[in-house]
């Protein structure tokens, strides 16, 4: 099948659309990416590429074509806005022209925020006479108001149709969540709208000791001489990072219990701040690690540990790294509402509490201090299996392909 994937955010930044395209590829499909120029987090183009022009670059098996757009920059919500209008209209001028004579049997949208970015795909629908397919990641308009970033009710009403009508020049909605199915169907036909989740590779590594070395010194003791339960993943005002440190507090009378905080975000500063304040030293923030050394890092906790707010927004998705903990087949502590929950309870994967309830995560993380090794073996087992079965990269790839062989030929 040739499939032309349309995404603003592509290797060397990582999302998952990179391991999709590069697993679709070596199933025997034709892949070619559309895309912007890297800056994704930092805002600044990544060495080895420029802001301007068009760059050509292959990466296993798939064929990836660059157009200039604005970077993010220092961020803000102008220049955002700058970042993502550029990408619509660098696409809108010359992804035609780069595709001159080339045909496809599928479009494929990689959508996170925002889903103006399927915009520059829209015209190319109708110039291949394709399939257009759209992974949403994130439902508009809700994500705008539960964010803040747009307040004014009357520019969410104009978003909202702008959402709508762009699901409806689409043909397929893939949804990377049960509960977008309600709300994406509400905005669209509902026999448009079909589950595809967040899918990832099998992070076990069949000799994780060759990668410890991977982490420093003092985490590798660290983890090691405490009964340690590791929160890997950005820290910011949607993880509820309070939750993790008022349970913390809460669990001082347990000397064999630390909390481990890997990542980078915009609470980190604060937590770090607040943690001093009060002094609370069964906690430690350790920075940002690569993606190669989450594997041993896992291996080692004790327990994986999964927080959100509790907006009503966030009960509608899944953080991705629920997969990444249940691919390494360790329990999962989670404070968490909606969807997140469902998941980790069908699975019995781990033990869940409401979102932003502080007290409730100190009772399930003694809970499962308490169990027996055994027993915690058992929940990181299922969640292993359950990985396996829903959310296993090669798998859930050849599913992809199978959706859009039935679409298409629905539509013959």
């Amino acid at each position: 099948m040739k499939v032309l994937i349309v995404t603003q955010y592509f290797w060397p930044e990582s999302f998952i659309i990179n391991q999709l395209a590069t697993t679709m590829a070596r199933l025997g499909h034709e892949l070619v990416v559309l895309t912007g120029k890297p800056n994704y987090p930092d805002g600044k183009v990544y060495q080895g590429y420029q802001e301007q022009g068009i760059q050509y670059e292959t990466m296993d098996e798939v064929e990836v074509i660059r157009v200039p757009l604005r970077p993010r920059r220092s961020g803000g919500a102008k220049a955002l806005l700058l970042n993502y209008l550029s990408f619509i209209w660098s696409g809108l001028i010359r992804f035609p022209s780069l595709l001159k004579g080339r045909q496809f049997d599928v479009i494929f949208v990689f959508a996170p925020s925002p889903i103006t970015s399927v915009i520059p795909a829209i015209p190319l629908k109708y110039l291949k006479r394709a399939h257009l397919a759209i992974w949403v990641q994130d439902l508009w308009p809700e994500s705008l108001s539960a964010t803040g970033f747009i307040k004014n009710k009357l520019v969410l009403k104009l978003v909202r149709y702008l959402v709508k009508g762009i699901y409806a020049l689409s043909d397929t909605l893939l949804v990377q969540s049960k509960a977008f199915i309600g709300p994406v169907s509400q905005l669209s036909h509902e026999d448009k709208t079909i589950y595809f989740p967040n899918v990832m590779h099998d992070m076990i590594n069949e000799e994780p000791e060759m990668e410890i070395n991977r982490l420093p010194v003092y985490l590798r003791k660290y983890l090691d001489n405490y009964f340690c339960l590791v929160f890997a993943g950005n820290i910011g005002k949607a993880q509820s990072i309070e939750t993790l440190i008022n349970a913390a507090e809460q669990l001082d009378g347990f000397s064999e219990i630390r909390l481990v905080i890997v990542g980078a975000g915009s609470r980190l500063a604060w937590a770090k701040e607040e943690i001093e304040r009060r002094e609370i030293k069964n906690i430690i923030f350790t920075g940002s690690f690569p993606m190669e050394a989450m594997p041993p890092l896992f291996n080692k906790a004790k327990a994986l540990l999964v927080t959100l707010n509790a907006e009503e927004i966030f009960a509608y998705t899944i953080p991705s790294k629920v997969q990444a903990y249940m691919s390494a087949g360790r329990p999962i502590i989670a404070s968490i509402n909606g969807e997140t929950a469902r998941v980790i309870d069908e699975a019995g994967a781990g033990l869940t509490c409401p979102a932003d309830d502080a007290s409730s995560l100190a009772e399930r993380i003694t809970q499962f201090f308490n169990l027996s090794e055994a027993e915690r073996d058992i929940i990181g087992g299922n969640g292993r299996q359950y990985f396996l079965d829903n959310f296993e990269m090669q798998q859930q790839c050849k599913k992809l392909i199978e959706i859009f062989e039935q679409r298409l030929e629905a539509k013959r």
